[in-house]
């Protein structure tokens, strides 16, 4: 039987795009847009709300990445974005809504296995750490009306970090990519009004979602 003209043209697309694989020495630079879509589980904010918390809000946010292959197969990636985060009251808090924003600064490196490093699709897997910074954060107007003038600290945090993704050809240079990762981030946000002093426990947990494109040097 012979085949219809597009199907043999489709199974022979991928041979027919100049390969964009890495190997040992190679950098790959990526763009992406991520989701960073937070798992959070938080405690009650202590001690003048125990049945109050926090919920994190999403973020859609660009990220920058380099990728080292160390061998045919094994590379190191080296993670950068920042991303803003509202804070939003629940339980005896809901009433508040928006309680505080603040940005986040989590440089990832993970350590990767690309399956088929000579492939025009190339899947890969990672594990790493990661270390996040929290900057920039202010007290919402309707937490300073209910409560008074409030200072807000979240400490930093180390976690670790796994990824999973794929590598489309284009050409011999340039590659389409999806990518998704899991960070654990665990925080403890410190609210200061006057003489009194509150804690929450946030862990953060994204799942961070990313589509890009990338070029190999």
């Amino acid at each position: 039987m012979r085949r219809p003209a597009f199907l043999s043209a489709l199974l022979l697309a991928p041979a027919l795009v100049p390969a964009a694989h890495a190997e040992q020495g190679d950098l790959l630079v990526r763009a992406r847009a991520i989701l960073v879509a937070p798992t959070e589980d938080t405690s009650g904010v202590e001690p003048a709300f125990p049945d109050g918390s926090v919920a994190v809000e999403n973020a859609v946010v660009p990220e920058l990445d380099f990728t080292y292959f160390l061998t045919d197969r094994v590379a190191a990636e080296l993670i950068l974005a920042t991303s803003p985060h509202d804070l939003n009251g629940t339980g005896d808090l809901d009433g508040l809504g928006d309680l505080a924003d603040v940005w986040a600064l989590p440089p990832t490196l993970t350590l990767q296995y690309h399956f088929a490093p000579e492939a025009a699709v190339r899947p890969y897997a990672g594990v790493g750490l990661n270390y996040t910074i929290f900057y920039s954060e202010d007290a919402s107007d309707s937490l300073t009306n209910a409560i008074g003038e409030t200072d807000i600290d979240l400490d930093d945090s180390v976690g670790i970090a796994f990824q999973a993704g794929v590598d489309f050809d284009l050409n011999e240079d340039w590659f389409a990519n999806l990518d998704v990762k899991y960070i654990q981030i665990d925080t403890d946000a410190t609210l200061t009004t006057g003489t009194l002093v509150n804690t929450v426990e946030v862990d953060l947990d994204p799942v961070v979602a990313g589509i890009g494109i990338g070029r190999r040097f």
